[in-house]
């Protein structure tokens, strides 16, 4: 699924599909012609050839780090999928490689993308924060027993379910407050089945360096979630609350009155309006929100400037101190502290 939306958005973003490489011969010869590649190449080629500037890592996850390393060292351009590593000390490699490299490294941490939830950043990260809530629902897992490299541990890594998408929440969550989580109390179950899989779900309570409290909840496991990554960012006056599967929403919650602002370029603040590409009523989604990341990404290689909000692999290591917090807490039962290092420290990112 991902490979065949990565390939809509270099499309749409102005580039050429110039190679892809698979499994095996056969099934990179097949996924060339589905995705409308130029030729199928094997990734020793992809890394040599002079008519590649970027890169698209779309593997399982215990692939990236030999991967993308050896992109980096052919001094290409590189977006690999989340997570970005299996581990800490793995992402800490992929970060000290890309920063060796000098070249763009994103990781696709995509619903940043979507103009309401950039619009919700705009309205509430000057509010004292003080309660962040919320959660990421899928059911593509809930299979009385799932296969594929997903319910491998030693190709999905550790708590897979977190990592996959509990990723994707709290890299939003403190991406739209300024929040930063300082400590984890997780927790983690399984869905009644005879499958390896461990880990379905995880409710996680959290504090932050703002002295907010926070919760989330997330599942591969629930029956009629399709997609639903939701939050609410409360303030002493002012709350914002997006959900994802209504993407062209944002509830601004006030003391007196509360409003559903619909994406409108003109109603926006500039710095969100910018990706709000269709007129109100003609909705935006999940490609759309991918199409601009990746048009941010190729702007970065093009200019030299990151656009602000790009995520890189700086994140993508963020992402894999938080997990690393998360499963030793689901481990140890007691609350647990995210490790902070200085290439994710504020104001250490480009």
């Amino acid at each position: 699924m991902v490979g065949s939306v990565h390939a809509h958005a270099v499309q749409r973003a102005g580039g050429q599909l110039v190679a892809v490489c698979a499994a095996s011969a056969q099934s990179s010869e097949h996924s060339a012609r589905r995705l409308g590649a130029q030729r199928w190449a094997t990734a020793a080629e992809i890394c040599a050839a002079d008519d590649i500037d970027v890169v698209h890592i779309c593997t399982p996850n215990n692939l990236h780090v030999e991967q993308t390393t050896a992109v980096l060292a052919a001094g290409k351009h590189v977006i690999c999928e989340k997570p970005l590593a299996t581990t800490v000390a793995e992402a800490e490699i992929l970060v000290q490689a890309a920063s060796k490299a000098q070249t763009v490294a994103a990781v696709s941490f995509i619903y940043r993308f979507y103009a309401m939830a950039r619009e919700a950043r705009c309205r509430i990260q000057d509010s004292a924060v003080w309660l962040m809530h919320g959660g990421y629902l899928q059911d593509h897992m809930a299979k009385a027993d799932p296969a594929g490299w997903r319910s491998d541990p030693a190709q999905s890594g550790v708590s897979m379910t977190f990592a996959d998408i509990g990723s994707h929440w709290c890299d939003l969550a403190e991406f739209v407050t300024g929040h930063r989580i300082t400590s984890v109390f997780a927790t983690e179950a399984a869905a009644p089945r005879s499958g390896v899989r461990q880990d379905d779900g995880a409710v996680v309570a959290f504090r932050t360096d703002r002295g907010a409290i926070g919760s989330v909840v997330v599942s591969q496991a629930s029956p009629g979630r399709k997609n639903e990554l939701f939050f609410s960012f409360d303030g002493r006056e002012t709350a914002v609350r997006f959900n994802q599967e209504r993407p062209d929403e944002l509830v601004v919650g006030g003391l007196r009155s509360t409003t559903v602002l619909v994406r409108d370029a003109d109603a926006l603040d500039p710095r969100s309006a910018r990706y709000s590409l269709l007129p109100p009523g003609h909705p935006q989604g999940y490609q759309d929100c991918f199409n601009l990341f990746v048009a941010d990404v190729y702007e970065a290689v093009r200019t030299g400037n990151a656009p602000e909000g790009l995520p890189v692999f700086a994140d993508g290591l963020r992402a894999a101190t938080i997990h690393a917090a998360v499963a030793a807490s689901v481990s140890s039962g007691t609350w647990t502290a995210v490790a902070e290092s200085p290439a994710t420290a504020p104001g250490s990112r480009p």
